[in-house]
């Protein structure tokens, strides 16, 4: 499977409900309505000031998106149609309703093991 994870932030005057909800019930619905989805679409949103938060308070994302597709083509058929003239157009504008796209950053992933407990 081809997996792209991306860490993506909020806007700052967003609460992380207010975050959450858009990123849910509107951004969400309107990308799978260009191009049927991918196979794999998780979002795992950061819960900050636990007992589990490690580090000096550097982490600069608020959620982690997981795409995957069958292979490489897959993803690109996807991307061809989603970000085609006219939608990537509008995705920008639409990400900019809810997202620092200044921090947002992205990464292929191979993922070559799955350790089951």
């Amino acid at each position: 499977m081809f997996k792209i994870l991306a860490f993506l932030s909020k806007r700052a005057d967003l609460s992380r409900e207010q975050f959450v909800d858009y990123y849910e019930n509107t951004h969400i619905p309107f990308v799978l309505g260009l191009a049927p989805g991918p196979c794999l679409y998780k979002r795992r949103y950061l819960t900050r000031g636990t007992e589990m938060e490690v580090g000096n308070g550097s982490i600069d994302f608020d959620v982690v998106t997981e795409v995957g597709f069958p292979d490489r083509e897959a993803f690109h058929a996807w991307h061809a149609e989603v970000f085609k003239p006219g939608n990537a157009e509008r995705i920008v504008e639409d990400e900019g309703r809810f997202l620092d796209r200044g921090r947002s950053r992205s990464y292929v992933i191979d993922e070559e093991r799955v350790t089951a407990g």
